[in-house]
């Protein structure tokens, strides 16, 4: 699949996404393969990522593979991909402890 225009939001592909030098990505990106040669803001996650020299990244990446060509640009975090799965489990076990507790007070006159 190739992006040659603007897309807001999350987008899944099986194999390969390539954004164009034309084409600008905002929100989330799940890919086996992607190829940034335009822009792309948000967090990714893929096996392979390559920034050509025309792309633009800004955002979190999950993978063990990122590659930026000379003139690419990349503004963000990159995070090994097993670390993002540790995140969502405290995430979630986080959730399950919170308890709701009377914060209302009086004061004595």
């Amino acid at each position: 699949m190739q992006i040659d225009g603007y897309v807001e939001g999350k987008i899944e592909v099986n194999n390969l996404l390539r954004i164009s030098e034309t084409g600008n990505v905002v929100g989330e990106i799940l890919t086996e393969r992607l190829i940034i040669n335009g822009a792309f803001e948000g967090v990714c996650r893929a096996t392979y990522i390559e920034v050509l020299s025309s792309g633009r990244v800004t955002g979190t990446v999950y993978s063990d593979n990122l590659s930026i060509e000379t003139g690419g640009k990349f503004m963000g975090v990159t995070k090994p991909p097993e670390e993002q799965a540790n995140e969502q489990n405290i995430i979630e076990h986080n959730e399950d402890e919170y308890e709701t507790k009377d914060l209302s007070y009086s004061q004595a006159t």
